[in-house]
């Protein structure tokens, strides 16, 4: 058995009103089926979770206006709050802890800010969040009238990246005796792309993004030394194109990659091949809607289905296995051993 950590939305949707009831779950899993849902604890609006690498300590961005991220202890089956810190900007969307747990990372959405939020040794805030921000737009008027930072990455040599949906790059940083320090762009999308998340090949050679807005799949050659992407392959992100298709969330399984796409409501499939470019393998129909993130878990892949209100299981074929009545789902998260 295995158990997951669920962040949600208020119970009518993201964009509505927080602080209604809505937070975190708990739910177990068994050989694909999902079990004993319960709310954990109460938490405006906490879309992304993250894990402290060693502390018994959950984070969870609670996505509103005047950003904020709270602080969980983990004390048996639940949560304990700790304490609550601003986020540094609007609209928190994505977190992200440094490889030395000594700092929480948070991609502000609204206001296009990254934030480092210092940490102490038991994982507590432990002062003044640095605040880094960006100038810039797209063509899309409505999505890129501004920086949008939606995902925040470590990047092989030691790099962090920004994905910013509203200005089409990926930001870049450096690790600095004081905090992070902005040091130029690491690759530039073609315009309208709105690039949303990012994951890297186990060999760090390889990026896969995400482009939320021209519905596609980027892979791109890494150079660790310089920090810098070079394109090489762009897919469909889906094979039917539907309309208003939104991708969302890339993960890599071994040498599966994984894309969930909200309208069209599948999980793509494609096959990573020894040079690092991808082949598409299938566009698996999901049971429910809005795939907004998903987790591959005991070999299950755990999808949660925003708008429909459901947790999925898949097989790795992408036939369903279960579903689970959940409001509002947002982030899955294992729970530590």
């Amino acid at each position: 058995m295995s158990s997951l950590w669920i962040g949600t939305y208020p119970v009518a949707g993201a964009g509505t009103p927080v602080g209604l009831g809505e937070g975190i779950w708990r739910v177990d899993l068994v050989d694909g089926v999902l079990r004993d849902a319960r709310q954990v604890v109460e938490t405006p609006s906490p879309s992304f979770l993250a894990m402290h690498p060693t502390a018994p300590v959950l984070y969870a961005a609670n996505e509103q206006a005047d950003g904020t991220v709270s602080a969980f202890d983990v004390v048996d089956d639940g949560l304990v709050l700790r304490a609550t810190a601003p986020s540094g900007g609007a609209d928190p969307c994505h977190l992200l802890l440094g490889t030395d747990g000594r700092a929480l990372f948070v991609a502000n959405y609204s206001s296009g800010t990254l934030a480092v939020l210092p940490l102490d040794e038991a994982g507590g805030f432990a002062g003044d969040a640095q605040v880094l921000g960006h100038a810039g737009s797209g063509p899309n008027a409505q999505r890129q009238e501004s920086p949008h930072a939606h995902f925040v990455a470590h990047a092989p040599g030691g790099w962090v990246l920004v994905v910013d949906l509203g200005t089409d790059e990926l930001r870049r940083y450096r690790v600095g005796p004081d905090g992070l320090v902005h040091d130029g762009i690491a690759f530039t999308f073609p315009p309208g792309t709105g690039p949303r998340h990012l994951t890297f090949s186990a060999d760090g050679r390889s990026a896969y993004v995400v482009g939320e807005l021209d519905v596609t799949v980027r892979v791109l050659s890494w150079d660790a030394e310089t920090g810098t992407g070079t394109l090489v392959q762009t897919l469909p992100a889906i094979t039917d194109l539907v309309e208003r298709a939104l991708p969302s969330h890339v993960l890599l399984d071994g040498r599966r990659l994984l894309v969930g796409t909200r309208t069209a409501d599948v999980a793509a499939e494609f096959e990573v091949t020894d040079d690092g470019s991808l082949e598409h393998v299938a566009d698996h129909a999901l049971p429910g809607g809005w795939p907004r993130h998903f987790e591959v878990v005991d070999g299950h892949t755990v999808v949660a289905e925003q708008v429909s209100s459901t947790l999925a299981v898949l097989d790795r074929e992408g036939a369903v296995l279960s579903r689970l009545p959940l409001p509002s789902p947002a982030c899955v998260l294992p729970v530590r051993p």
